[in-house]
């Protein structure tokens, strides 16, 4: 009975990676208006991710092994795995914020190494270090493109139009496929990670049947993260989605390659805000929906780790205290963000009816 719970859970979380990670792929597409239907690009997005997923099996292996033993990979320790992870993203994909799925899956296999007293800390610095500086990468390359292109436009206005702007259109719906295709290598591990280091699964059946589900959570739950990524950060030509799609794409297969579980949906926000930072100047961080996608992500890691932890603290070791403790300090965190959170909109309040501060 517990292993079948494994597998439903595994392949549920698989679907909201889909809904969050891999939709967001195809988001630039949809919002430079490459693709008009809402449905046409899930559709895309599915195909991608599937097709990627079956090269994903060096991800798989760190998921499953290169964080934690993969010795202490019982069936039970990986539902708490997959619970943990699959909260913190159930709920961001409520609030329609694309969440890295390797964050919190990541933060969830450490939260269960904490409890054990075993983790390979060497390997997670590596890849944390890996988390901060892509993301960099991805910004500053997309805003030196964006510089670059508005020169060009202020010399050739009619760069987009006729024959040009086609191909920019369909060159965006290849870098947008592309980039599904990376989401797939690299984020169906997330899912089937810990089935494959418990050895309930091989690498590849794992990444068979993980990027069906993927897939599917993207087709039929990814419109919020499609709409937030692709409508409500900022708008872009054909050209620039070209550079923002190629360059995630780029740099998740690269990390893919290394067997590096990388946050694919902050590269491509990253670089959707590098190239709005372009033609917008740094206006474009004052946008609520911004600062809501930095907090998130820096919550999210955390969030699994304290759930997975307790789990196994309550589950395994019955240890209430440490559980009453843990969620005391949450509680408490959360109060005092809810608090600046009201404060800071009461300020924006007087603000904008000319009460100032």
């Amino acid at each position: 009975m517990l292993l079948i719970v494994a597998f439903i859970v595994s392949f549920f979380f698989a679907m909201n990676i889909g809904a969050s990670g891999a939709a967001a792929a195809m988001g630039v597409a949809y919002g430079s208006g490459a693709i008009r239907r809402r449905s046409t690009a899930l559709l895309l997005c599915g195909l991608g991710v599937f097709l990627g997923s079956l090269g994903g099996g060096e991800v798989v292996k760190t998921i499953g092994s290169g964080i934690i033993p993969s010795s202490i990979l019982t069936i039970k320790i990986v539902v708490i795995i997959l619970i943990a992870a699959t909260i913190s993203l159930f709920a961001a994909n409520i609030m329609g914020i694309p969440l890295s799925t390797s964050e919190i899956t990541v933060g969830s296999v450490v939260g269960i190494g904490i409890a054990y007293q075993t983790v390979y800390f060497h390997k997670l610095l590596f890849i944390v270090s890996i988390w901060i500086i892509i993301p960099i990468i991805a910004f500053a390359f997309t805003f030196f493109i964006g510089k670059c292109f508005l020169s060009l436009k202020r010399k050739y206005p009619q760069l987009e139009q006729g024959r040009w702007g086609k191909m920019f259109v369909t060159l965006l719906i290849v870098t947008g496929f592309f980039e599904a295709f990376s989401a797939g290598m690299n984020n169906v591990a997330n899912a089937v990670g810990p089935l494959v280091g418990a050895g309930l699964i091989s690498v590849s059946h794992g990444m068979i049947f993980g990027g069906i589900f993927v897939a599917l959570g993207a087709i039929l739950l990814g419109r919020r993260v499609l709409e937030t990524n692709g409508k409500k950060i900022t708008n872009f030509s054909p050209f620039e989605g070209s550079a923002i799609s190629g360059t995630g794409a780029t740099l998740v297969i690269l990390s893919s390659i290394f067997g590096l579980p990388v946050p694919l949906t902050q590269i491509t926000t990253s670089a959707i805000i590098g190239i709005g930072t372009a033609k917008n100047g740094f206006y474009i961080w004052q946008k609520r929906i911004v600062i809501q996608l930095l907090k998130v992500w820096f919550v999210s890691p955390i969030f699994s780790l304290v759930i997975s932890y307790s789990l196994v603290k309550l589950l395994l070791d019955s240890d209430l205290y440490t559980i009453i403790a843990i969620f005391s300090v949450c509680l408490a965190t959360l109060g005092i963000i809810s608090l600046k959170k009201t404060i800071d909109e009461e300020r924006r309040s007087l603000h904008e009816s000319g009460g100032g501060i």
